[in-house]
C-alpha cells in the first residue's frame, strides 16, 4: 500500500505561484520535490475555486472540513 505524502502549505502555495509563473509542471515537481503530477493539479484547482482553505487540511480529510 501507497504512504501518503502530506505536503506543508508553503510548499503548496509556492508551486501554485510557480505555475501561475508560466513554471513548466516537470520544473515544479522537481524543485519542490512534489511526487505526483496530479496532486499538483488538485490544488490548482482548489485555487481557482477559492478554496484556499482546504490547502491547510490534513491528507484524507478534505471531505469532513467544517463539519
Amino acid at each position: 500500500m501507497a504512504t501518503r505524502v502530506s505536503y506543508p502549505v508553503e510548499i503548496k502555495m509556492k508551486a501554485i505561484e510557480m505555475r501561475l509563473a508560466g513554471v513548466p509542471v516537470s520544473d515544479v515537481m522537481k524543485q519542490l520535490g512534489i511526487r505526483n503530477r496530479t496532486q499538483l493539479k488538485v490544488w490548482m484547482k482548489w485555487y481557482r475555486e477559492g478554496e484556499i482553505h482546504r490547502m491547510e487540511q490534513p491528507v484524507g480529510k478534505q471531505y469532513s472540513f467544517g463539519k
